[in-house]
């Protein structure tokens, strides 16, 4: 492999930098288990970028980081009975392993290369040959193409690096879009209330199924996978396992077009557990697997080993999901997507950096025209608008605007409002643009219980809001650990990388743009949910919503937060000051972020804003909630989750869609 793929000398980049340079698909399914050759040549390629500084920025930023975590930690370990800490452990480890709960079957299916192996339908002249889908980034590579080290995320022109006669096929998102949709009818039959986690993944809950049928768990499943294949020729593999957690990783276990089963009890589940890499547990990306190596976790089974540090050090790790980690305990509640459970509503694009003033406002247009379109057939509007742009330096800046009434969503006002947002930040070189609509009020519902009461959404709501939105109101400003419907940590705190999940934006990549010695490739994209449920953050088509069930807090990108002069180049490709004017009426504004009420003018507003996504202050401002929650853990773990049979489940998951 290393001769095939003509590797360059080692050069000066750190272990770490090679590492994130590789991007955030490295543990995809058909990958080379040692991927050093493959890391170095994408490297190589990417050298003088604008990415491949600004990864070296990130990557010394997070090395600062782990240093004082260490010292942290050797404070923390000063003069403390660590036999009595790991003790404490303990008894809490004894108290989560009493509420483990193995009654229901939770699988996790995955179809195989999903967009690939739709292109094989159509084209059946491609098997065997080794291609990807996309244009300009991968959106996804064949098996065959995999061997080579090629995956989601990548930039075409370093996949053809890896092999030069790589075959690229450019993006069907309404084939791709008509085929998952044909899928998700079949695992519906199995469960009607399954949870659709994107365009071609999903959870179930197969427990009523099985009775009902009087199958095995691996029959069952066999079953519904046959019959995937046998109506749409498409292959999909799948896990089955106590909860979701566990269900995601086994799917992976006997990829392509394989199922694995864990055994249904906690020996077999903690063995299971015990050498798995900590990279490959679900919501644990480059960033906390770097932190979490740094303290000596490598596998879920070092989580046993370093509990005292992790109980010393819980408001930066989380004691109690790490702890769940290495338990293999997580939430089997599967549900459906439900409109209230929606944030934010927006659209954005990325494409080859530019400059020019009319450029810029012909894109801020067209992401306008793409919101109208989502609110309009999805009956949303809003109160606040945030406009987000990239520089070409991949710095990322929000300015955002709230309101004291329901806002128009015709594409010539939200262009509007983005257009009165971005004026004062030109001269700029941009890379993404977008726009997004927070303190959202669903159409649809009151249109339901007031027939002909739509008009009052644009009258003024000073005065009132409703219940619904209340609560929601209250949530963010009481928000935690991010948890499950029922109630089991899903995240640590304190971190978050704007790439961190689990693909980057795949077009986040400049030297996609500018490679080497090569012409600048277009890569601009609208991305539209091609699914009802939330979508993670893929390679695959997505919006840019955020469902309140899955907290994120990249809702705003984070951003320096350190001002920083404008080039003195006629565009500005830093961070640009403010321009000075007058910040405008003072109102009462609702930050979408923090969710605070604040008296003040926009411009006092967008600046708060600016502090709220900050990565520095989403870090305090989580630990300080992990912080205020450690001491209630100290005497005291959260109720026992309900065991129920599978009827009971099916009626009070049985809200539908």
């Amino acid at each position: 492999m290393a001769d095939s793929l003509n590797v360059p000398p080692q050069s000066q980049a750190t272990d770490s930098l090679l590492r994130r340079l590789a991007g955030p698909s490295t543990t995809k399914a058909g990958l080379a288990t040692d991927q050093t050759d493959i890391n170095r040549v994408i490297a190589e390629a990417s050298k003088g970028s604008k990415f491949y500084e600004n990864e070296k920025r990130k990557d010394k930023d997070l090395t600062k980081k782990i240093e004082r975590i260490l010292k942290q930690r050797d404070e923390a370990r000063k003069g403390v009975d660590i036999a009595h800490v790991e003790h404490s452990v303990d008894q809490l480890l004894a108290k989560m392993e009493a509420q483990r709960d193995l009654s229901q079957i939770i699988v996790h299916v995955d179809m195989d290369a999903f967009y690939a192996n739709v292109e094989l339908l159509d084209n059946p002249r491609l098997k065997g040959t080794i291609f990807a889908v996309g244009h300009g980034v991968l959106t996804t590579a064949s098996y065959e193409a995999r061997k080579f080290g090629i995956r989601s995320g990548m930039p075409e022109y370093i996949a053809k690096k890896l092999y030069p006669d790589l075959v690229v096929l450019p993006c069907n998102f309404g084939r791709y879009s008509e085929m998952s949709k044909k899928v998700m009818d079949i695992f519906r039959r199995y469960d009607p209330n399954m949870c659709a986690a994107s365009v071609d993944e999903g959870y179930l809950n197969i427990t009523h199924y099985c009775e009902e049928h009087v199958l095995t768990a691996e029959e069952c499943v066999q079953q519904m996978r046959q019959t995937v294949e046998m109506e749409t020729r498409l292959t999909v593999s799948a896990g089955i396992a106590p909860n979701k957690m566990l269900a995601k990783i086994c799917s992976d276990r006997n990829k392509p077009n394989g199922q694995f089963k864990l055994d249904f009890n906690p020996q077999a589940v903690k063995a299971f557990m015990q050498d798995l890499s900590i990279r490959k547990v679900p919501g644990i990306g480059r960033v906390n697997e770097r932190l979490l190596e740094s303290i000596g976790i490598r596998t879920c089974g070092d989580i046993y080993t370093h509990r005292a540090a992790l109980s010393l050090m819980d408001k930066q790790f989380g004691l109690h999901y790490l702890l769940q980690t290495y338990l293999g305990i997580a939430s089997n509640h599967v549900e459906p997507y439900h409109r209230d459970e929606r944030k934010s509503i927006g659209a954005e694009r990325t494409f080859s950096a530019i400059s020019e003033k009319e450029k810029i406002f012909k894109k801020l247009e067209e992401v306008a025209a793409e919101l109208e379109d989502d609110m309009e057939n999805r009956g949303w509007t809003g109160k606040t608008v945030t406009l987000k742009y990239k520089l070409d330096t991949y710095k990322v800046y929000t300015r955002a605007k709230s309101f004291d009434r329901w806002i128009s969503t015709k594409k010539e006002d939200l262009f509007a409002i983005g257009k009165e947002l971005l004026l004062p930040e030109l001269p700029l070189r941009i890379r993404l643009i977008g726009l997004r609509v927070t303190k959202l009020k669903d159409l649809r519902e009151d249109a339901d219980s007031k027939p002909g009461g739509i008009k009052r959404f644009f009258e003024s709501t000073s005065a009132s809001s409703s219940p619904r939105k209340k609560r929601k109101v209250d949530v963010h400003q009481d928000e935690g650990p991010r948890l499950s419907q029922d109630g089991y940590e899903e995240a640590m705190p304190g971190f978050h990388d704007e790439d961190e999940e689990e693909l980057e934006d795949e077009d986040d990549i400049d030297y996609l743009e500018h490679p080497p010695g090569g012409k600048p490739i277009s890569s601009a994209s609208t991305f539209a949910t091609p699914v009802a449920s939330g979508s993670k953050m893929s390679s695959k088509p997505t919006s840019m919503s955020r469902l309140t069930a899955k907290r994120d807090f990249s809702t705003g990108p984070s951003r320096s937060t350190s001002p920083e002069k404008p080039s003195p180049s006629k565009h500005c490709t830093k961070p640009p000051s403010r321009a000075a004017e007058p910040g405008g009426e003072v109102q009462s504004q609702i930050c979408p972020i923090c969710s605070r009420t604040m008296e003040m003018d926009n411009t006092a507003f967008n600046a708060h804003i600016d502090f709220c996504l900050s990565k520095g202050a989403i870090m305090e401002a989580q630990v300080e909630a992990s912080s205020s929650s450690n001491s209630r853990r100290s005497t005291s773990v959260r109720p026992s989750p309900r065991k129920h049979g599978p009827s009971k489940k099916l009626l009070r998951r049985g809200r539908g869609r």
